[in-house]
């Protein structure tokens, strides 16, 4: 039976844990980037087809959202530290493999492979650092991960390219191994806690492999949009998601417990949240590269270096969001977030073939500062919603709908390309057709953020308190203009005062100390 362990982590172990989870969340996304910059070329060594080199990016992501819950619940059982430890190292191992492999059909299984490690990292990353963090520093740690996760992201692109024209595109698999190595040391020799609330239960495999089955099915028929098959793909996935429900509903020890879907409106609405913003953004820097080299010309290096615009402010916004987490209310900061990337996605809307420059940088730089400020409140609200027990799981479940909002994100795009373009090379001449799609979709993408802020805002307060005390099913407050203007108010003047104080300008130092003051 799952039960609420003691917690007995020292300062010195916190610090571990968060430097181990650094280096994790920092090694998976700047591999995933990397290589999708080194794609071309692989594909030109292996003499890989289009479709072959799609399965390249496409089993990875597969591979990593069927594992991500059932990894996550393995952790609960079996021990958080066990599991992120193997993560760890079949991630580093299948990154050596990767740099021997034969051929394509070796190449894409053991793609499977990192995925599946992957999968096991993520599924446990985050759940360790809210075991090991109590609820008044948590937001702080989580905007310090994503801010590493995002730098893998931002770096991936550029020094993977450079990896690649130097060095081989072999050299971005091997970078992972003395990471993982190093990773893998460190857990081995400063990580004392295991973490393991649900020691004795039974795993649910008979659910995972419905599970498994309806995510496979969703998440392959959003990447063969818009063919018929992807949508009856997408019908058969809902279909066995509504089995998995019920299913899940009448074992003693589910992987995934139904009810805190059904009963926890805070965990329900913070996933959907995640599922909307990853919907509507993803696809955003891939619909601008093309722009930026289609319409405007840019080689591939310099629209790389415009774009690298909005995964920077993420990287300096997040720490300060997460931090200002742990004293307002998430569900605040994180609405703020996702009203701002609403503001950045509705201002692409109107994108044209001679948009100026800046115009664009503005754009991501918006965007950038929305998705800094949405993703780490959200993260905290997500796993400040749920007991300890369920800490792997709840980690697994925003991991996945990550992923799935990416998959859903790039189905959009394809099928509105598939019906504005259709089957063709885009050309000068079809430049008017290829920027009515980057309307369409903008339009689409700002409609799914204006539901995104809705959801944000009524999910009501997390199971956590400013003193550090959680409580899971605390009464949800009901959400008035009044308060809400307040509580944005609030958090405006706190963000500003936060964000400075982290870069040490001594000024609003001085205003931080007379606020702090004057609410003591």
């Amino acid at each position: 039976m799952c039960r609420t362990a003691d917690t007995h982590d020292n300062a010195a172990e916190k610090k571990v844990v968060l430097i181990i989870a650094i280096l994790a969340g920092f090694i998976t996304p700047f591999d995933g980037s990397a290589v999708n910059i080194a794609l071309p070329t692989i594909g030109a060594e292996f003499h890989m087809d289009a479709i072959s080199l799609s399965w390249v990016a496409t089993a990875y992501l597969l591979s990593s959202a069927v594992c991500l819950v059932p990894f996550g619940k393995i952790a609960d059982i079996y021990g958080r530290k066990k599991v992120f430890l193997y993560g760890i190292a079949i991630f580093s191992l299948a990154s050596l493999l990767m740099t021997m492999v034969p051929s394509t059909e070796m190449f894409i299984r053991i793609r499977v492979l990192q995925g599946v490690g992957s999968a096991m990292i993520f599924g446990t990353g985050v759940a360790i650092l809210t075991s090991a963090f109590p609820p008044g520093e948590r937001g702080k740690v989580l905007g310090i991960y994503i801010t590493a996760v995002y730098l893998g992201l931002s770096l991936g692109p550029f020094l993977g390219g450079m990896m690649t024209h130097y060095l081989g595109w072999r050299s971005i698999f091997f970078v992972n191994v003395p990471l993982g190595i190093i990773t893998v040391l460190l857990i081995l020799w400063k990580l004392k806690g295991d973490w393991l609330e649900c020691k004795g239960e039974k795993f649910d495999l008979i659910g995972s492999i419905i599970y498994s089955a309806a995510v496979i099915a969703t998440m392959y028929g959003f990447s063969v949009l818009p063919d018929i098959t992807g949508a009856a793909l997408i019908a058969a996935g809902l279909g066995g998601v509504i089995i998995f429900a019920f299913y899940e509903m009448r074992v003693p020890f589910p992987v995934l417990d139904i009810r805190l879907l059904t009963k926890n409106r805070v965990f329900a609405l913070s996933n959907l949240s995640a599922l909307i913003n990853y919907s509507a953004t993803f696809a955003v820097t891939f619909l601008l590269s093309l722009d930026l080299q289609y319409t405007k010309g840019f080689t591939p290096e310099h629209a790389g270096l415009i774009l690298i615009a909005q995964p920077v402010v993420q990287a300096i916004i997040s720490p300060a969001a997460g931090r200002l987490s742990d004293r307002i209310e998430p569900r605040i900061v994180a609405s703020a977030g996702m009203s701002l990337t609403c503001l950045g996605l509705f201002l692409l809307i109107f994108l044209t073939e001679t948009t100026p420059i800046w115009y664009l940088i503005i754009c991501l730089l918006v965007l950038g500062a929305g998705f800094g400020l949405f993703s780490s409140p959200n993260t905290n609200a997500i796993m400040s919603a749920v007991d300890k027990r369920f800490y792997g799981v709840a980690s697994g479940m925003n991991g996945t709908m990550r992923l799935l909002g990416q998959m859903l994100s790039m189905g959009i795009a394809m099928m509105i390309f598939a019906i504005v373009i259709g089957p063709v090379q885009i050309t000068p001449e079809y430049y008017p057709q290829f920027i009515s799609s980057l309307h369409y979709a903008f339009i689409l993408f700002t409609i799914f953020c204006i539901i995104g802020v809705f959801a944000s805002l009524v999910r009501g307060k997390t199971g956590l308190d400013h003193t550090g005390v959680s409580g899971v099913n605390k009464k949800i407050l009901t959400v008035n203009g009044t308060r809400v203007y307040l509580n944005f108010i609030y958090f405006i003047r706190h963000f500003l005062i936060r964000s400075y104080n982290i870069y040490n300008l001594e000024g609003f130092y001085l205003l931080s100390h007379i606020q702090s003051k004057t609410v003591s």
